[in-house]
């Protein structure tokens, strides 16, 4: 789990107990998070894939401000991440299950109103 580290006032909710904040760097900019202590080498790894990213797109598609190449990395990872979820044959086999439970309980359903 990752949050934005802001600060606090009173009116606002005291940060998640446990977590850890660090700084890291995306596009040469700084951000402050806060993150499960456990995850810090995957998060920090997963930042600088970002950060690689976002250097590639920068070489292929010149004149972009910073907010386009965050955006089109964005873009990458939620479509990469959707293509991989729905292709997963784990997944997949539990999604044809449920569905074969569905079918079975409306068949079902159907009789009992006969």
């Amino acid at each position: 789990m990752i949050s934005q580290d802001k600060p606090s006032s009173p009116s606002q909710e005291q940060p998640e107990e446990g977590m850890l904040p660090i700084t890291v760097w995306l596009a040469g900019r700084s951000y402050r998070i806060r993150i499960e202590p456990g995850e810090e080498s995957e998060v920090r790894k997963a930042i600088r894939l970002a950060d690689q990213k976002i250097t590639e797109l920068r070489t292929h598609y010149a004149g972009k401000d910073d907010q386009d190449f965050i955006a089109m990395c964005l873009l990458s990872y939620a479509t990469d991440s959707a293509i991989h979820v729905f292709s997963d044959p784990v997944l997949q086999d539990e999604i044809k299950k449920l569905s074969n439970k569905i079918d079975r309980a409306l068949r079902n359903s159907g009789k009992e109103e006969e």
